[in-house]
């Protein structure tokens, strides 16, 4: 009699647990197909269909001490497209700068000079881009961004182009081109980790969260200077 009220018990709770995963599941799955439907009309894979707008964002991404990973020089590359081609005026480098021996945006920066020979005064540098979405809050509240391009992975724009939209920038994005393509084992493990990320970006969006760092503004229209220190 006890044994089988217990089995009673335990199927129930099992029943339950088993159709809460359930509906956990198809809510993720409904928050990503959101974020990619939202985003992609303003994605593009062709600099020359590109809107103009004023500035490029470069969001950060690995970096070592004396080069840049081939993610963040695919982003490079397609930012001086964009702005070669005349789509932007400005670029934005955002990335991790939170600790003395790690610098995303120095490097970048560096690279870009040394490698392209990109104009200094184009280059703004957020410090404190921790992440994509801090990236778009503090492109918008510190450098008075309004519009613009962000270049990155097809597999991140969608995401980039939700925050910065759904935080008023008007953002399109262009897909960074591969110069080297990535192996497919790569691309799983960041499709992966990117289902995860919109999840997070959905409801930093909804519930309004405040980036880690604000402070002085330094307006993409200005001194490019000011945000390099």
């Amino acid at each position: 009699m006890h044994n089988t009220v217990f089995m009673k018990a335990k199927r129930k709770v099992l029943f339950f647990f088993t159709g809460l995963m359930v509906i956990c599941c198809l809510i993720c799955m409904g928050i990503n197909v959101y974020v990619v439907l939202y985003a992609k009309p303003y994605v593009y894979a062709d600099v020359e269909q590109l809107p103009q707008k004023y500035a490029v964002i470069l969001p950060g991404a690995k970096v070592y001490s004396n080069t840049v990973s081939h993610v963040v020089r695919d982003r490079i590359e397609g930012t001086l497209r964009c702005v070669n081609a005349g789509k932007a005026e400005r670029i934005l480098v955002s990335g991790d700068h939170g600790r003395k021996d790690y610098d995303e945006v120095n490097q970048i920066r560096q690279y870009m000079q040394k490698v392209y020979g990109t104009d200094e005064s184009l280059i703004f540098m957020d410090h404190a881009g921790f992440s994509t979405y801090e990236t778009m809050y503090r492109a918008r509240d510190i450098f008075c961004v309004q519009d613009a391009i962000i270049v990155t992975q097809k597999f991140h724009v969608y995401r980039s182009v939700y925050i910065a939209r759904k935080l008023g920038l008007d953002a399109v994005a262009l897909e960074a081109p591969e110069l080297v393509p990535y192996a497919g084992t790569l691309h799983r493990m960041w499709e992966f980790r990117e289902f995860l990320a919109r999840i997070k970006a959905f409801f930093s969006v909804a519930f309004k969260l405040k980036p880690t760092y604000l402070g002085e503004q330094i307006p993409i229209t200005g001194d490019a200077s000011l945000s390099w220190d």
